[in-house]
């Protein structure tokens, strides 16, 4: 168990490093003069997402086989990558 809770969270605190929500929740404490506030808001919104993702994924996964899935989220990066690239996005 240890094992996928290490690995979840290097894998969330390393794809959320630099992304627009840190960002955002950077701006959002140099605006206020609560950044515990700040800090408890965005962690339990992380918090709440990661939730509503395990849950949703438990679903799915019971109704679409991982490999669709997978194949499909890796889809959809690409094709939106390529629309970055060109300038569509």
């Amino acid at each position: 168990m240890w094992k996928i809770i290490l690995t979840s969270f290097w894998m969330v605190f390393i794809a959320e490093l630099g992304d627009k929500t840190q960002l955002q929740t950077m701006l959002l404490a140099t605006q206020t003069k609560s950044i515990w506030g700040v800090f408890i808001g965005a962690s339990l919104a992380l918090v709440l997402s990661a939730l509503i993702g395990v849950l949703v994924s438990t679903y799915i996964t019971k109704l679409i086989p991982p490999n669709y899935l997978n194949f499909a989220a890796g889809s959809a990066f690409i094709i939106i990558g390529v629309l970055t690239l060109l300038g569509k996005v």
